[in-house]
């Protein structure tokens, strides 16, 4: 009979073992997906915690690859913070430091594409980052979000008309334009 070593907190050592080899294998990947949804490295750290912790106590009920679980529980608790009124900030006086010239932040602040996805509605921004940043179904898209495979569809759809038209990625060089080659 083999017997199993038992944590003070009443987890079994393997589950803590499997639950380190995975956050060390996948956390940068889940990590990614969480600064996509925020688009704020603290943010995304938190959001990347947070999710990490809930999975941790279930960790014991996962069947399976745990990552489409902890990926459900990023998406929920992302959706549950921005329905908050009150997201951790407070208005001050001060202004706070302007970071220097060679800060990396700059280059992220002039990419279009990021602004343009920081217009689209939460839900929205959600199904592309999975779809296309992910690459995952629309079967698992719609699992993950919990709704229809038509609604992730339909997101999409909408997601991807409103980015065509959005000022951040219109083209400002006649050359691209269909109207200019013809």
């Amino acid at each position: 009979m083999t017997t199993m070593r038992v944590e003070p907190a009443g987890v079994p050592m393997t589950d803590r073992v499997d639950f380190d080899d995975f956050v060390a294998a996948r956390s940068s990947g889940l990590l990614r997906t969480a600064y996509l949804l925020t688009h704020d490295h603290a943010l995304a750290e938190d959001l990347l915690q947070t999710a990490l912790t809930k999975a941790w106590f279930a960790w014991s009920r996962i069947d399976g690859n745990p990552e489409p679980y902890i990926r459900k529980i990023l998406v929920n608790t992302y959706a549950t913070w921005w329905r908050r009124k009150w997201n951790g900030e407070l208005a001050s006086d001060q202004l706070p430091e302007r970071p220097g010239a060679g800060s990396s932040d700059a280059v992220d602040d002039n990419h279009d594409l990021w602004q343009a996805m920081e217009r689209l509605p939460r839900r929205q921004r959600a199904v592309v980052v999975l779809r296309y940043f992910e690459d995952l179904s629309e079967a698992d898209t719609a699992e993950l979000l919990g709704c229809s495979r038509g609604t992730v569809k339909s997101q999409l759809s909408k997601a991807l008309a409103k980015l065509r038209i959005d000022p951040a990625l219109a083209s400002t060089d006649p050359t691209t334009d269909e109207g200019a080659q013809r």
